[in-house]
């Protein structure tokens, strides 16, 4: 019998400094803060800001921008919306409105994107921070055993500040755990070697103390100085954060199109098929980027790897490299 569904985790780069909104202006640090976890406050990218522009990117990549990107509804300028049918990947595999009419769910399920490793100035240069529920997030589980006031690397050693915290260097005995994660995300090799584990508690701390904040403000074009009360704050994650989102991809066999006369979905007939048009969206996520300021140098995010996610720990497949490279080469 076929699999009702096939999940999938997703790491990439932060090439830029990311801004995902919260949506308005509060008090507080900064006057435009992005999105957090409720609970651990740590910051995340939603999963409707990674499915609305993985939708609009590969409509791109399929030739089916912009009439199947977007919120889909009819307007005034003659665009009908989503088109709907079954032979439509985008449609099909993000899914279209139809009003009261109803519609189609789609076939992928976008989780929130969560922060992997978190880069830190150092005195000895950045270094790439990690906690056990990070860990736990892409499917290694380290236990309890974290000192809350304890930094944990492959070797023990000195004191090292992490921003303007000082903590003590002490050995992860499940070190071989962390290490087969990073390899198994196609995390970089310059980062590999700058990794570190702290307890939850701090993890949610040091990325608070050290996303990236800048300012802005209003230039009067008559006289090139500020406009007054023109000025405002803005925090981002910073470039070179590494995150990790799952996409849950459900097999077309199980769904129909009611609104169509032919009801069987016909563009996509696996859960690997569904995932190929996701990943069609992973190249323009570099260039064309993701959440706002994306005209001020943020917003680019680069995918490094796209694996298939067994039921039981530790256990993954890697998706084929032409499956995660593809989108604009081979639109």
């Amino acid at each position: 019998m076929a699999e009702s569904f096939k999940p999938y985790i997703v790491t990439a780069q932060a090439v830029d400094p990311i801004h995902v909104g919260t949506g308005g202006a509060r008090l507080g640090r900064v006057d435009l803060s992005i999105v957090r976890d409720p609970v651990t406050r740590v910051p995340k990218i939603p999963g409707s800001s990674l499915a609305g522009v993985s939708r609009a990117s590969a409509a791109m990549a399929k030739g089916k921008y912009p009439t199947c990107a977007g919120q889909g509804q009819p307007g005034r300028d003659g665009n009908k919306g989503h088109c709907g049918q079954p032979d439509c990947p985008i449609c099909m595999v993000f899914g279209f409105a139809r009003g009261e009419g109803g519609g189609f769910a789609g076939l992928a399920a976008f989780s929130d994107a969560q922060v992997f490793l978190f880069p830190v100035a150092t005195r000895e240069g950045p270094l790439w921070i990690t906690s056990p529920e990070a860990l736990r997030f892409i499917g290694v589980d380290l236990g309890n055993g974290c000192d809350e006031t304890a930094l944990y690397r492959e070797n023990d050693g000195a004191q090292l500040n992490l921003g303007w915290l000082l903590l003590p260097v002490k050995t992860l005995d499940r070190w071989d755990k962390v290490r087969n994660a990073l390899t198994a995300g196609n995390v970089p090799r310059f980062v590999e070697g700058k990794v570190g584990v702290v307890s939850d508690k701090l993890f949610t701390h040091i990325v608070n103390s050290n996303l990236e904040v800048r300012t802005s403000v209003s230039i009067d074009p008559e006289t090139g100085a500020a406009e007054e009360g023109a000025l405002f704050t803005y925090e981002a994650l910073p470039r070179a954060t590494i995150l990790a989102w799952n996409v849950t991809c459900r097999n077309p066999a199980h769904f129909k199109v009611k609104e169509s006369k032919e009801s069987s979905v016909s563009a996509v007939d696996s859960c690997e098929k569904v995932m190929d048009v996701v990943c069609a969206a992973h190249p323009y996520l570099e260039h064309l980027g993701i959440g706002g300021m994306g005209t001020r140098g943020m917003g680019r995010l680069r995918v490094l790897h796209v694996q298939e996610r067994s039921s039981r720990e530790g256990e993954t497949g890697a998706v084929p490299a032409a499956r995660v490279n593809a989108g604009v080469a081979n639109a």
